[in-house]
This record gives structure tokens, sequence and C-alpha cells, in this order.
């Protein structure tokens, strides 16, 4: 039995990946923490862990993680890199789901987030934990650090394009839309339903933190530099991610559904759907899985792929799950086999 703890787990990722881990067989939850909440149980706050759930939250501050095998952060920026040190440190396996070590480059990170890296040391180390990509090297990993949501659903959909070098790596574009949940559980006035309701409004137009996320690994995948127009979207939703994505063709190709079905024929977590279909965000709701639809339309030069995602499942704890099992040697989908939910 895999023994965890979960730092955070107040939040909707905090308490989607709690749910994940309740249900997967072969791991034992032994602390979640959080400030505000400790000594409350973890049922009280969250009814839907009725009868499945007895644990109550812990400060931090008083948190032993010493017979933990892995730590998951489900907490904003800043906190993971002062933490994560020490647990390295103690030979315990952390997921990061925050972007504190996504990227590589730490003066990139410090530009985007302004402030300090706290241990710019690790960002070096840590393995980006999209498994379609870096499936070997999240199996050796000390530290993975969890894709972003947007960032999981443009790069997945364009992965099977950069990999067979047939599009324009300077004008890709990636149109995409975001559940409220995105945002997180903290009270704001953009997410509240009078605000967001009956309403699509684009956001972070002029440059949003995903988008260096998604050019590093759109760069990885081609072995060249990579140019993103990257335009965010708020859906009157509570989950989802919708991505329409476009890239110019440099080489003709007869086949693309074909291209799409051969790369993510292998991959539990990524369905190519029929030829003419599209992708849904209540399709794939509640589930650790991408659906993704390739067109070409009018048979001229520019591909459009559309992706969608649950944010809170295949774009954050599903996928820190997935990573966790390769970590520990377990089958890559324990766990997460569970169907999307219709409505």
């Amino acid at each position: 039995m895999i023994r965890v703890g979960v730092v955070g787990a107040t939040g909707y990722t905090g308490i989607e990946l709690v749910r994940l881990l309740l249900q997967h067989p072969g791991v034992s939850i032994d602390v979640v923490t959080s400030r505000g909440e400790a000594g409350r149980r973890l049922d009280n706050l969250f009814p839907s862990l009725l009868g499945f759930s007895d644990l109550c939250f812990i400060d931090p501050a008083d948190a032993d993680y010493a017979a933990c095998d892995v730590v998951f952060f489900a907490t904003p920026h800043n906190v993971a890199m002062r933490e994560v040190p020490a647990l390295i440190k103690q030979g315990i396996r952390v997921v990061d789901l925050s972007a504190d070590f996504r990227l590589a480059d730490v003066a990139l990170w410090e530009r985007w987030y302004g402030e300090s890296h706290a241990a710019p040391e690790l960002c070096a180390q840590a393995v980006y934990g999209l498994p379609e990509t870096h499936r070997e090297a999240i199996k050796a990993a000390r530290l993975v650090a969890c894709p972003g949501c947007y960032p999981t659903a443009v790069q997945l959909g364009f992965l099977p394009l950069l990999k067979a070098g047939i599009v324009d790596t300077r004008s890709l574009v990636a149109s995409c839309g975001s559940g409220t949940s995105g945002a997180g559980r903290q009270a704001k006035l953009g997410s509240l339903l009078t605000e967001a309701g009956e309403s699509l409004s684009a956001y972070g137009v002029s440059g949003h933190r995903h988008l260096p996320e998604m050019e590093q690994g759109l760069s990885g995948m081609t072995q060249q530099p990579v140019s993103l127009t990257f335009v965010p979207h708020l859906v009157p939703m509570s989950r989802g991610i919708h991505a329409t994505l476009f890239a110019q063709l440099t080489d003709g190709i007869s086949d693309l559904q074909g291209l799409f079905e051969q790369c993510f024929a292998t991959e539990p977590s990524v369905m190519v759907l029929p030829a003419g279909e599209h992708p849904a965000t209540r399709n794939v709701r509640g589930a650790n899985i991408c659906q993704l639809a390739v067109a070409q339309p009018q048979g001229r030069d520019t591909v459009v792929v559309l992706s969608a995602i649950d944010n809170l499942v295949k774009g954050a704890a599903g996928q820190a799950v997935q990573a966790m099992n390769l970590m520990v040697g377990q089958p890559e989908s324990a766990g997460l086999e569970g169907i999307a939910l219709t409505p």
C-alpha cells in the first residue's frame, strides 16, 4: 500500500485529488493539511466524502510526512518551492500540482510570476509530469511538476503534428475556454454566477502564465523554438477545458486522422474520436481523459485540432495520480478508470 500526504486539500484541485486517491486500490492517505481548517474533518467541509473518509485536516506546521512514500502539493504557487526541498532530502517523492517547478528556466519563471524562486536548484531536476511525453522520466523522478490544465489540452492536441514535423512552429494558435473552477475556490468577483453566467469573455490576451509552459513543452516535442498565440476564455460552467488549435501545414499529408490515431494508439488517457466527430467537455466530465479530433477544413493548409479535458482531472488531480502510479510502479490507470459523468 502506497502511503501519501496531500498538502492543501481544501481547494477544488485538492479535494478532487482526495476523491481520486480514496478510490485508489493501492493508496492510503495518511496526512491532509490545511492552515485554515486544521482540526476539522474532511467530510464536514466536503459532505460528498461522508462514509468514505474519517480524516481530519492537520496544520502544515504540525504535519509529519516521514511515513509517506509520496506527498502531493495542491497549493497556490510559491508554497511548494519553500517546503519541497526538505521532503526531497528525507527521500520522500513529491508531485507538485502548482506552477513552482514547471519551468526549467528560473529567470523565466521569476519574470512571469513576479517573485524570486525559493528553490531554483530543483527547477532543472523536476520532471514535467505529462505522461504522454515524459513517461520514462516520471518513473524515476523524485519531483514531478504536474502540468497546468490549459497546457495539458494544448500540448496533447499539437503533439502529433509537431512530432511529425509537418506544421509551421512559428504560427501556432490556441483559443481555449475554461470553466470557473480553473480560477480556484476562493471567492472572486469574476467567478460569481451573476458575473460569469450567461457570458463568454476572454482574459490574459496580452500574456498568460501558462504560455511559457506551453512553449517550453511544445519546443521539446519538435526540438526547435515554437511561437504560440494563446487566448484563454472564461466559460459559464463549473468544469472543463475546450481548446481549438490552429496550425499551418508545411508538408502535405493525406491522413491526419491516421496520424493522430497512431500517435495515441497506446495511450490510456487520450481518445482520438472517429473522423467527423467533435469532443465536448460534457463527455470528459469527471474522467481522466483527453478527447481529440482533427480536421483540415476545405482541404486547405490550415489544420484544426479540437481538445477537451476536465480541468480538475486530466488537467490536474487525475494527471497527478497518473504520475504517482508511474513513480511507484502501479498500473498507470489505477484509480482512474471511472467513466465520465452524464449529464
